[in-house]
């Protein structure tokens, strides 16, 4: 993969004058355009190794699938040519299908998948233009778990007939890493799923259970990549996360746990980025898909 950089180390909600967009700013203090374009604007600070995939022996596509009589933007990169390949769901972070999450599809495509990743926040509008408070109080928190899961079978169902064969896998980052747990809790079918700093104990839609409270529906092979000091995702919650699948008989499953890092970490369009973990987590999760879905 070949690599760009950004460099902001200004935080733009504190050093931008009134009106002006995030996009614009970052233009203004000398970010290059070609490393900022693409990504999600309200993710504050963009400050990191950007990773840059290209699509060369690819075949990648932006379309609308059907689900409960809505049309869901998809992303979808797969590899060249004729073929029957293995279906992996990428599911964003509350940041939307940006160009971050387009990249880890192309990864995914780049290892014989065919990668899809679902704009789970469509009917509720353009989350690039919105702010983190916003997102959360009108997106996030307004979408039920019943919705993303019908969504997501729709992806699935989608995938199976434009290409994919075999076994179904999933991963998603942050909000995303919470629903590959809760997918696993609702599709029988699926054959792994790779958590990135996903909360297990609790829904954000009222009444929505956490992963914790349907871990015996949870029979896939899940492995969960976590960091230590994420303020967000306390640590008991995750060692109670692991204790709950074994007790609950799946012993497939595994949980890492990465000391002295902090949520997002493999985000690296973000100052969390860290790359140690970041790259020893794709490793695993490689391996992981290379052992439940080949």
């Amino acid at each position: 993969m070949s690599q760009r950089y950004l460099t902001d180390t200004d935080d733009w909600l504190s050093n931008a004058p009134e009106g002006l967009s995030r996009r614009q700013f970052l233009a203004s203090v000398g970010v290059t355009g070609a490393g900022l374009a693409g990504f999600a604007i309200a993710a504050n600070p963009v400050a990191a190794q950007v990773i840059t995939t290209p699509t060369d022996g690819l075949t990648v596509t932006e379309t609308k699938v059907a689900s409960k009589g809505f049309q869901v933007p998809v992303y979808e990169a797969r590899p060249a040519g004729a073929g029957k390949f293995p279906v992996v769901i990428i599911i964003p972070e509350i940041w939307g299908m940006h160009e971050y999450i387009k990249d880890v599809c192309r990864r995914l495509a780049k290892l014989g998948y065919l990668a899809v990743a679902p704009e789970l926040y469509a009917r509720q509008g353009d989350v690039s233009k919105m702010s983190v408070p916003d997102i959360l109080a009108n997106v996030v928190a307004k979408i039920p778990d019943a919705q993303v899961t019908a969504d997501l079978d729709a992806a699935a169902a989608w995938a199976a007939t434009h290409g994919g064969g075999g076994k179904l896998g999933i991963t998603g980052f942050c909000w995303g890493g919470r629903i590959v747990w809760m997918y696993a809790a609702h599709n029988p079918s699926l054959a792994a799923g790779v958590a990135w700093y996903g909360n297990v104990a609790t829904g954000r839609y009222p009444g929505d259970k956490g992963a914790i409270q349907v871990v015996d529906r949870i029979k896939a092979p899940i492995l969960g990549l976590y960091g230590a000091a994420d303020s967000g995702i306390p640590n008991d919650t995750v060692d109670k996360m692991r204790a709950s699948l074994k007790a609950s008989g799946n012993t497939r499953s595994e949980i890492v746990l990465y000391p002295d890092t902090p949520h997002a970490f493999h985000a690296d369009y973000r100052d969390s980025y860290r790359k140690g973990p970041a790259e020893d987590g794709w490793k695993r999760l490689t391996a992981w898909f290379g052992q439940y879905l080949a």
